[in-house]
């Protein structure tokens, strides 16, 4: 199993590594995961690999086998043979946009304390679907009331829970599209604010800012109707 670093350290932007493995797809496994693979509305991290052969532009990541990432290429190009040191560089500028947006969208699910029937997470914005069959009637409340929460500058962090402690408090899943992955015997909580600031705790494998004052301003859309029940809330980050 890949060292999970994106997890262990969403701010390290550079590591050295081994190739391990090359896909039939032309895909490359590296001995440590820094870039995030594709999942949970989040996009699969960019960025380049540097070699003693040159450099390869890294278009996006997916998630493979037994906890490792795949690192695709954005064009065909000779890879880096198995046991090759390599260091990988992360593109950080958009890296940070996802984790200040995926935070904010914890955050917009504490003001908007519905069930999440889906999410997307992109670089400067994103959604969330709730089951709401009534559009609010004051989108701006909903708004201050966000940008209150971030300005708190509450910490962010995780804590593991096992499988069975989780089937024991399933209030704690707020998506009703995607469960969290279990299986593996524990599964990652993302605590916001700690003690009787804590506002927020639940199942995510994502990355996320170390504090909420770290997300700037956001602005709210227009919200969509997306089906009978389900309602789209959009926001951008001011910034």
């Amino acid at each position: 199993m890949s060292d999970v670093l994106y997890r262990a350290d969403p701010y390290l932007r550079e590591v050295s590594a081994h190739v391990v493995a090359h896909t039939p797809e032309g895909g490359v496994v590296l001995d440590a995961a820094l870039f995030y693979p594709t999942g949970g509305g989040q996009p699969g991290d960019s960025g380049w690999i540097d070699w003693a052969g040159g450099r390869l532009p890294v278009a996006t990541t997916i998630k493979g086998e037994a906890g490792t990432s795949i690192l695709l290429l954005a064009e065909p190009l000779p890879l880096p043979p198995v046991g090759e040191p390599v260091t990988l560089h992360l593109d950080w500028a958009r890296r940070h946009l996802h984790m200040r947006v995926h935070t904010a969208l914890h955050l917009l699910s504490v003001v908007i304390p519905l069930p999440v029937t889906g999410g997307q997470i992109g670089a400067g914005k994103g959604r969330l679907d709730f089951d709401m069959p009534e559009a609010p009637s004051d989108v701006a409340a909903i708004e201050a009331a966000l940008n209150d929460l971030i300005a708190r500058d509450l910490a962010v962090t995780d804590d593991w829970i096992s499988d069975a402690e989780l089937a024991a408090n399933p209030g704690l899943v707020k998506t009703m599209s995607v469960k969290p992955p279990v299986g593996q015997g524990q599964v990652r909580l993302v605590r916001i604010g700690a003690g009787a600031d804590q506002v927020d705790l639940q199942p995510c494998g994502g990355t996320h800012v170390a504090r909420t004052a770290e997300i700037g301003r956001v602005s709210l859309g227009k919200i969509e109707k997306k089906g009978k029940i389900n309602r789209r809330v959009s926001l951008t980050l001011d910034d």
